[in-house]
């Protein structure tokens, strides 16, 4: 059975710029075989887009819900989307 990837554009607010949340995410993101990218926003917040397995992608979801050590999560925001078929993952 082929299993087509799953796809989320993900927007997470708080305390998100200048704490290493770019850089934790593409390291998670990249161990679990998870493509796509993630940015920081003008307003504050960090925006990405995840595409992989349900499993995979969920547990990256999961993760940003707390977000690296320095960082305060105040919401994450999820929207599901047509995968794009990215080659890894990178920090724009």
């Amino acid at each position: 059975m082929v299993q087509v990837p799953r796809a989320v554009r993900v927007k997470i607010r708080g305390i998100v710029h200048g704490v290493s949340f770019r850089a934790s995410m593409a390291m998670m993101a990249t161990d679990l075989g998870v493509r796509g990218w993630v940015k920081n926003l003008p307003d504050g917040t960090v925006e990405a887009f995840l595409e992989g397995d349900d499993r995979s992608v969920g547990r990256v979801i999961d993760w940003a819900r707390v977000g690296p050590p320095r960082a305060r999560v105040d919401g994450v925001a999820t929207q599901d989307a047509a995968p794009r078929n990215y080659k890894g993952f990178r920090i724009r």
